[in-house]
């Protein structure tokens, strides 16, 4: 009997250890996570309604930090020059990217080697891509200046016009995250199923057809949540930004980032700063339920 009682025993025990050895797997990634994303968020929470001189906090403010940004000219400018920026980099990269999918759809010779070429702008560091940018840009000694010389022109100004400067920053968003497009778009391509095209095919219907009637309608939710993507991560673009323009001329490519940069380093405006960030975080996550909503929609229909 006093067998049968120790057997018993060691099976309670294990089962209590098998019960808790996935919570003991996990603990380790929970910690990190609890260490880099929840108690930054809450220092951030905390410090946006503080108010800070030399770094250290003097006073607690509520939120008027956050009812000062909605009458702040500065943050208002530049919260719509990052939509600007946001919307028209994004929309021209949704197209170029369902362009090139659609086209290295098909099998040919050299195929391989094509998509290898198509994902190296996005591979390099953002900050080497800056630089090489700057000096196509550069009005003295730049590619563009170098070209329009050899045609008999003179000295391109990219840089130092503020719309030129403008475009200029999408032409390199696009020139570099357009490959991210194309790979989540290629593989939801790859993913669709070959019968209703197959069946389209047979009964006639050309190339433009089976594109608005099956292509397209089938890669909606895969393009929705591939904008959703880019859009959160544009919204946050800041090392192309300062190395190329640092926010100019005037204010014409000051994104929302380094509007945020600029008051907390170098006008020493943390708990400001700190509720701006916030602010925009709670945009993006707006933006990102939203999509999400959109996007059930589109699959319930």
């Amino acid at each position: 009997m006093q067998t049968g009682m120790q057997a018993r025993k060691y099976r309670l025990q294990g089962a209590g250890l098998d019960l808790a050895l996935p919570y003991l797997m996990l603990a380790p990634g929970l910690m990190v996570v609890l260490g880099v994303l929840v108690y930054p968020l809450w220092d951030g929470l905390r410090a946006s309604t503080r108010a800070y001189r030399y770094g250290s906090p003097i006073s607690n403010v509520g939120f008027q930090n956050y009812v000062q940004l909605w009458s702040d000219a500065q943050f208002l400018n530049s919260l719509w020059v990052t939509v600007k920026f946001v919307a028209l980099s994004v929309s021209i990269e949704a197209v170029l990217g369902f362009a090139l999918a659609l086209f290295c759809l098909h099998e040919f010779r050299g195929i391989r080697l094509l998509r290898t070429v198509l994902i190296i702008p996005m591979v390099i560091t953002p900050v080497v891509v800056a630089i090489l940018f700057r000096l196509i840009y550069a009005s003295d000694a730049g590619m563009l200046t170098a070209l329009s010389e050899a045609m008999g022109g003179g000295g391109v100004q990219i840089l130092g016009n503020p719309l030129n400067a403008f475009i200029g920053l999408v032409v390199l968003d696009v020139w570099e995250w357009t490959p991210l497009m194309f790979l989540i778009l290629l593989a939801g391509l790859q993913s669709l199923p070959h019968e209703p095209f197959e069946a389209a095919r047979v009964d006639g219907a050309g190339p433009w057809r089976v594109f608005a009637d099956l292509t397209f309608p089938m890669m909606r939710p895969v393009l929705a949540v591939a904008i959703v993507l880019r859009t959160i991560d544009a919204f946050g673009t800041f090392d192309q930004v300062f190395v190329l323009t640092r926010g100019g001329p005037g204010e014409a490519t000051r994104l929302i980032s380094i509007y945020g940069y600029d008051t907390a380093f170098k006008f020493q405006q943390t708990g400001y700063a700190a509720a701006l960030f916030v602010t925009i975080g709670l945009v993006v996550l707006a933006l990102a339920f939203s999509a999400i909503r959109l996007l059930r929609r589109v699959d319930a229909s």
